[in-house]
């Protein structure tokens, strides 16, 4: 009788913590789009980008989280691979945020560096979940 259980408490709580950043992070985000919006000459062009990333990456957090918990709590490695992959996605639209937006505060490069952490710490802990299901 097989009843170890492999799914990861600190990949729950993490994913469960980042989803609560991440809103936190997205409100943040857009309030510093719309105050660089009113305070600095952003041109039109370029405000349609950095709002288009920030909403596509809001859409990608919903199934990435999703899997992420539903991958770890039925111990199914194929949802949480596809998190991790989602993960992937999410990272390359926050060094977007931190590197490419049209202006950079300080502020956002605190928020994006502590998602970025996150992430990382996400996908060490998805990655050690899988192998363990796996295995």
């Amino acid at each position: 009788n097989n009843s170890s259980q492999l799914s990861s408490l600190p990949l729950q709580i993490l994913l469960y913590v980042n989803g609560i950043y991440y809103i936190f992070y997205f409100l943040a985000t857009l309030a510093m789009i719309i105050y660089k919006s009113q305070v600095f000459s952003y041109p039109d062009d370029f405000l349609t980008p950095d709002l288009a990333v920030l909403f596509v990456m809001a859409i990608l957090e919903v199934p990435r989280l999703y899997l992420g918990f539903k991958g770890n709590l039925t111990e199914a490695e194929a949802p949480l691979g596809l998190s991790l992959g989602l993960t992937v996605g999410s990272v390359v639209l926050c060094v977007y945020l931190l590197l490419w937006q049209t202006y950079v505060l300080w502020a956002d490069v605190l928020l994006n560096a502590v998602l970025l952490a996150a992430y990382g710490l996400e996908s060490g802990l998805k990655v050690t979940a899988i192998t363990a299901f796996v295995s």
